[in-house]
């Protein structure tokens, strides 16, 4: 059942009125994710109570699904026997995300109430890098031996399978802990009880390495539509795995952070309407701050050709056209590219089949352009506006639009893989950065024209 706007305001209403019996047999079938945005709903003071409210298991999943902020008020309302339940039911990745996210003082009592077992696995995953498999990978699973059964094979799974993130892919591993199959429950369902495990795996394993680029798992993810991947050390040692719902949070937060530096932001990891104008400011004042100055470049231009201007007071009353033009173009090729890298379909050694195809879109952008905007010259800004254009400097304007276009695509299109190609992420090549360098070029190239045809 999924918490709309009325049972919210229902379940609201029995909270505030402590009919806790009926609120917890109303919430005994919503999803988690949709439990966890009630918590936004009501008073911090309500929070511990809700939660005690809610089964153990379902209890669980709406932790893991709160925002950190709401964990850090649920753990400091818990006594150490709730904390200790909580980080029972909680998946390895999951206790390594909140270990994460919490403050120092949080983190202490987090350890303080895990097993000795698990503060031992936490310390090995917080070791890998932040952007890396390892730094996602849970290490719950069902490992099997080639050896087995499928008899003995489903008795191991009904034995761990509570504890286990997931249990419809299992792997299989030598005496050394090295991936040597994987066999699916399906498949174990539709064998015969006495079949040996090593004659049904699948030994052609797709793995990723524990220091692969995250981006790169939850790519491979998408690609092969797996559940899961397996993770292996530099000795082929099966370590663990990253599940899709992982891999799935890797491509939204990789999407954001994309997004924020395609707008001249940095990334902001809290909801909008809970983040700080001081963090929101200053996200945004550098880059702000890194565009005015580069913009300083524009003006230096127009204020180099002021005598050119004065002569051909109308040459101004195309600018902002010109730069608007040279700016979008810029950021269609970046935009594109930017996509094409993140999706693996193009890398650095097809570059010039990139500049190829984008000399030939430019050429027919700028031409049809060029056409449209000559006409509307005469038709609008002569016959409409009056203004006193002569057929030469309607050339100039609209030689400058082909050579802005063409100069733009060619920016757009290389910057991204260049960047790419020095190892930072092309996204910050985007429309700002673009925009404000292909301004420059449409104005050198404009006043180049108008000096060259109208003799300046």
């Amino acid at each position: 059942m999924e918490l709309d706007e009325f049972s919210l305001e229902n379940a609201k209403r029995l909270l505030d009125e402590k009919k806790y019996a009926d609120l917890r047999k109303m919430l005994m079938d919503v999803p988690a994710a949709d439990i966890a945005e009630m918590f936004e709903e009501i008073p911090k003071n309500q929070f511990a109570i809700l939660y005690r409210i809610l089964p153990k298991e379902l209890a669980a999943d709406v932790f893991v699904e709160l925002d950190p902020d709401f964990q850090k008020v649920l753990i400091e309302a818990f006594s150490d026997k709730e904390l200790r339940e909580v980080l029972d039911e909680l998946y390895m990745d999951d206790t390594v995300d909140l270990v994460e996210e919490m403050p120092a003082n949080v983190v202490k009592r987090i350890l303080a109430n895990s097993s000795a077992e698990d503060r031992k696995t936490v310390n090995e995953l917080l070791k890998y890098p932040e952007d890396s498999a390892g730094s996602i990978m849970t290490t719950e699973f069902v490992r099997l031996k080639e050896d087995m059964t499928v008899r003995e094979a489903f008795a191991l799974i009904r034995k761990v399978a509570i504890d286990k993130e997931t249990i419809y892919t299992c792997y299989v591993t030598d005496n050394r802990s090295h991936l040597i199959g994987m066999v699916t429950v399906k498949y174990l369902l539709l064998s015969d009880y006495e079949a040996k495990i090593k004659d049904i795996m699948q030994d052609n394993v797709i793995s990723v390495k524990t220091l692969d680029d995250k981006e790169d798992v939850a790519a491979t993810i998408s690609k092969y539509d797996v559940l899961a991947l397996p993770v292996v050390d530099e000795e082929n040692r099966l370590v663990g795995i990253v599940t899709v719902d992982d891999a799935i949070d890797v491509m939204q937060d990789e999407a954001e952070e994309d997004f924020a530096k395609m707008n001249a932001m940095a990334p902001v990891e809290t909801p909008y309407l809970r983040t700080p104008v001081f963090s929101l400011w200053r996200s945004r004042i550098i880059w702000l701050l890194l565009l005015m100055v580069s913009a300083t470049f524009t003006g230096m231009i127009i204020s180099s050709f002021e005598d050119a201007l004065r002569a051909q007071v109308v040459l101004t009353a195309f600018i902002p056209m010109l730069m608007d033009t040279g700016g979008n173009s810029g950021s269609q090729a970046s935009v594109t590219i930017i996509r094409a890298i993140s999706l693996g379909e193009v890398e650095f050694a097809d570059i010039v089949k990139i500049i190829w195809k984008e000399i030939r879109v430019a050429f027919l952008c700028g031409i049809s352009l060029g056409v449209v905007t000559f006409g509307k010259i005469f038709l609008v800004d002569k016959l409409l506006m009056h203004r006193e254009i002569t057929v030469p400097v309607a050339l100039v304007v609209c030689l400058t639009l082909c050579i802005t276009v063409l100069c733009a695509k060619l920016l757009g299109c290389t910057l991204p893989m260049i960047v790419a190609k020095l190892g930072f992420d092309p996204a910050v090549m985007a429309s700002p950065f673009i925009t404000t360098i292909v301004d420059a070029v449409s104005l050198l190239v404009y006043f180049a024209f108008a000096t060259m045809f109208l003799r300046l």
